[in-house]
């Protein structure tokens, strides 16, 4: 994309594996003044002597960018601070960036969840643009990733007040990927949550790739009636849900139950596994490498409203307790956990 980047625009991008990484790296290669800090040991030093390596969508490619290990490290203020890290380190990310925030700056939240809710509370609406990430990337190990599928951002007003630096973070994104807007924030981020909620705790829980994993008649029943209960939270907590991708309708799947409407959801569900057959959750990646996934910010926070509205919720409790097991060590990752007796009904 041709794309003359204003170079008075001070960005910092917090996290550099998948997302963040090629973020960061196309930002810097449309001429942005942007600086990367990633704690992992020894990554900073790649990717500000070395360079990230960037392969797959947008091309193969390597740029060297400033790069930080600490947070602390960084000595100017920021205007645009975009957090690509894991939701389950967003209170720590907030006191490192606090200190690099002028009263004009912006967050950007990139991460899994809905993290502008907490991002809010602490910096004010005019302080944080939402953001619903709706490409693919992978960090096959620190520093060498790959842009693994198309797709755009989603950006947004968190409760009608226009952020900071509004267009310029549109104009920012899109040297990365197409850039749509959203009237409805919350209903877009409350999508790719649902989303994530089938398919990277399914995926935690069994091990299998995306398309293995729906083969299954079973998952892909549990799949549904995760869609039930979250659509259920929806309504009693107001929210809109926008189709996701533009197609993906939670309603219709929350209803029709002939059996001409149970074949078409199967159906559906089965392109989506074949589509993205190969795609490992990042709740597994997370778990393989010993570290805990963010179960608290999909189907946690689907549970949570759920008991705050008091709407059931059974099935993402359970889920939530799986993922917890595995975490704590008292449970293996396996498809075997799928024949507990509480998923009998789903069979």
């Amino acid at each position: 994309m041709n794309h003359i980047a204003n170079n008075n625009l001070k960005i910092l991008i917090v996290g550099a594996g998948g997302i963040g990484g090629i973020t960061a790296a196309q930002i810097a290669r449309a001429a942005y003044n942007v600086v990367v800090v990633d704690p992992f040991p020894g990554l900073s030093d790649k990717i500000e002597n070395d360079g990230l390596d960037v392969s797959g969508c947008c091309g193969d490619f390597r740029i060297k960018i400033e790069a930080y290990n600490k947070i602390e490290d960084v000595e100017d203020k920021k205007d645009i601070i975009f957090i690509a890290t894991k939701a389950t380190v967003l209170k720590d990310v907030v006191k490192g960036i606090k200190p690099l925030m002028k009263d004009s700056s912006v967050v950007v939240s990139l991460q899994n969840g809905i993290c502008e809710e907490y991002l809010v509370k602490v910096f004010g609406d005019k302080r944080v643009c939402g953001c619903i990430v709706g490409w693919g990337a992978t960090a096959h190990s620190p520093g060498i990733i790959e842009m693994t599928s198309n797709g755009s951002f989603t950006i947004g007003k968190v409760n009608n007040e226009t952020p900071n630096h509004f267009k310029l973070i549109g104009e920012v994104l899109k040297s990365i990927v197409p850039v749509h807007y959203t009237l409805n924030l919350m209903g877009s981020l409350y999508a790719k949550l649902i989303i994530n909620s089938c398919i990277t705790t399914l995926g935690a829980i069994s091990g299998m790739t995306l398309g293995n994993m729906l083969m299954k008649r079973k998952l892909r029943n549990i799949f549904i009636q995760i869609i039930k209960e979250a659509v259920d939270v929806a309504k009693a907590k107001d929210i809109f849900i926008e189709k996701y991708a533009g197609s993906f309708d939670f309603y219709a799947f929350a209803e029709g139950n002939s059996i001409w409407g149970k074949m078409k959801k199967h159906m559906l569900i089965r392109i989506i596994g074949l589509k993205y057959r190969n795609l490992k959750s990042s709740s597994l990646q997370s778990l393989e490498t010993g570290r805990k996934t963010e179960i608290d910010f999909l189907n946690g926070y689907i549970c949570n409203n759920a008991r705050k509205y008091e709407v059931p919720s059974p099935l993402n409790n359970f889920l939530v307790k799986l993922v917890k097991e595995i975490e704590g060590g008292s449970r293996q990752i396996s498809i075997r956990n799928f024949d507990l007796q509480y998923f009998n009904q789903f069979a």
